[in-house]
């Protein structure tokens, strides 16, 4: 399948690179087949119904990205994940003139080791914190890891982390979650409207392009998930009710789709995911996907062209970029309906 029939061009000026306070005042594009709708994200508690199951993602992101240097020279470092204890995995540029047994000065004054490095540009290092540790380190002095698109990542009105963060680990937020505000999930609640928590610490590799022609050669990257019983019950139970699943974002649906069992039933589940969810792929487990704008040829328009069709998709977009939506992470959102095959 080639990755042209996900390209599409995207005028700059629409790339979002502030925040919308209150974030609830978003616009929101309704996608279900070819009909078209405007809306804005506040008004989901008016388009759901009592019943239907919000499921959104818990993580929360470090501030992963720290400077350190070696031999006088400075690197900037994104901590991914640790790979075991105290080995963390990391990218930087410039990786290839680091080597093993190099010792890295970060600021803050700890200091790590490199012990390992692979061919795809990722390199572990050693640290001398445990987990929890070295993460509330970053947290002092590092920075958030905001997408390369942000020209002015200093911006004060940019809010990176949802209002149901909790759980750290993620190198990217879960963007569709920016949009919620207490208000609008008090009206969801209020109105008999489900919601329930799922954890995928979101990766580097949504960051990553695909690189390769034919997007069945694409392999994707590792990314820790975690759903409890409670929550594989409540969506099994909101469905045989006939209420609708909606994923709040690519990262719930991949949760959810890595997470199924014989009869399609959600089971709780803790562990890795590289699911990658592209056309052809029947997706099981929700009715609707809220989600922003994404990137063209990325995995992420590709998983939505899954759920409800490159065509749709393809005109989606063009709609939206006629009628000035904001794209990416910071920017507006769409609520997609799965499209019956």
């Amino acid at each position: 399948m080639d990755i042209n029939l996900f390209n599409f061009d995207l005028p700059k000026t629409l790339i979002a690179q502030e925040s919308i306070f209150p974030p609830d005042l978003s616009k929101l594009l309704i996608i279900e087949g070819s009909n078209l709708q405007d809306s804005l994200t506040r008004n989901l508690s008016n388009i759901l119904d009592r019943g239907d199951i919000v499921v959104v993602n818990n993580t929360k992101v470090i501030k992963s990205n720290i400077l350190g240097c070696h031999n006088s020279k400075n690197y900037l470092f994104t901590f991914l994940s640790e790979q075991s204890p105290n080995i963390w995995k990391a990218l930087t540029k410039g990786s290839k003139k680091l080597i093993i047994n190099d010792k890295i000065d970060f600021n803050g004054g700890m200091t790590g080791i490199i012990i390992n490095k692979n061919d795809i540009g990722e390199i572990f290092i050693k640290i001398e914190y445990i987990k929890s540790d070295f993460i509330k380190y970053l947290n002092i002095y590092g920075q958030l890891p905001l997408p390369p698109y942000i020209k002015n990542p200093s911006n004060s009105n940019i809010n990176y982390q949802t209002l149901f963060a909790k759980n750290y680990g993620a190198v990217a937020a879960p963007t569709a979650g920016l949009h919620f505000t207490e208000s609008l999930k008090n009206n969801l609640l209020s109105k008999g409207v489900i919601i329930e928590e799922i954890t995928l610490h979101v990766g580097a590799g949504t960051f990553f392009p695909v690189k390769v022609k034919d997007i069945n050669l694409h392999q994707m990257y590792d990314e820790f998930i975690e759903i409890s019983q409670k929550t594989a019950d409540k969506i099994n139970e909101t469905k045989l009710s006939g209420g609708r699943v909606i994923a709040v974002g690519t990262t719930v649906l991949r949760a959810l789709e890595s997470s199924l069992d014989k009869n399609s039933c959600v089971i709780s589940n803790k562990g890795n995911t590289d699911i990658f969810i592209k056309p052809g792929y029947k997706i099981k487990s929700i009715d609707y996907l809220l989600t922003n704008f994404h990137l063209p040829k990325s995995t992420l328009f590709i998983l939505v062209c899954a759920l409800a069709g490159i065509k749709n998709m393809q005109n989606a977009y063009k709609y939206a970029i006629k009628n000035n939506y904001r794209f990416y992470s910071l920017g507006d959102a769409c609520l997609i309906k799965k499209q019956e095959t």
